[in-house]
């Protein structure tokens, strides 16, 4: 099936079927309005295509994909953010997983029967890779005379930055029940706003230029932090929770 086809095939099933969301727009609702999605589209065969069959996929090429994703989102069927992060989890799978377990968990995940999370080491990850950039730089540039390093303010900046991403991981290694889970997410990606932030402000012009390596671990960290509830969006959450219960966890259970 070429493209054309497959657009025009899509396009007709999905004029015969009402699979627009409700009224819950919470994560748990963009969630679940996922899972139906994919279901639909999975037990149909059109989430298949574009997939290798060993994973129990119909083949034809990974644009496909693509398209399918074009036309569900376009329709505000789903999230972009949401919905795309089935090409992060998979593909991974497929080429690092032993094939037998590719085979049994992918299906599970592209037909909506399980939901799984990227692994928020991520934005930690690229968090320390933009605090080495911005280390570096100060490292080897001077500016009137002295370097840059011996200017507090950088230093500062830094430094905050490090703290953050610190205490981020540390969130992420303790995480246990959804509460944690929220704000080790959230923190996550806090670090990585923090991070951006300085790192461009340390770096100066260089870090707004496309020649520089900044730029591509900004645009990964704002993915990431849209992805399954912004930062903000998470701590609305965990606030939400806690006065729906009542009480607070003691901050050494956190």
């Amino acid at each position: 099936m070429n493209v054309t086809e497959f657009r025009e095939g899509v396009r007709a099933w999905l004029a015969t079927r009402d699979l627009s969301p409700g009224p819950d727009h919470s994560l748990q609702g963009q969630v679940a309005q996922l899972a139906r999605l994919r279901r639909a589209l999975y037990d149909a065969g059109w989430m298949r295509y574009g997939w290798p069959e060993e994973v129990g996929g119909l083949g034809g090429p990974a644009v496909l994909r693509a398209v399918l994703g074009e036309e569900v989102t376009t329709r505000g069927l789903t999230e972009p953010e949401v919905y795309s992060l089935v090409e992060v989890l998979a593909p991974t799978m497929i080429s690092y997983a032993r094939p037998s377990l590719a085979a049994e968990m992918v299906p599970l995940l592209l037909s909506g029967r399980e939901q799984w999370c990227q692994g928020f080491s991520e934005p930690t990850g690229t968090s320390r890779a933009m605090l080495g950039l911005a280390r570096s730089h100060v490292l080897d540039r001077r500016q009137f005379g002295r370097s840059l390093a011996s200017f507090q303010a950088a230093r500062h900046r830094l430094a905050e930055t490090l703290a953050d991403i610190e205490g981020a991981e540390a969130a992420l290694l303790a995480a246990d029940g959804d509460l944690g889970s929220l704000l080790a997410k959230a923190a996550a990606g806090q670090a990585a706003l923090t991070a951006a932030r300085h790192s461009q402000q340390v770096l100066g012009g260089i870090g707004f230029t496309a020649e520089h390596a900044l730029h591509r671990h900004i645009k990964r960290v704002l993915v990431l932090d849209g992805l399954l509830g912004s930062t903000q969006e998470l701590i609305r959450a965990a606030g939400a929770q806690l006065r729906k219960e009542g009480s607070a966890p003691r901050l050494v259970q956190l």
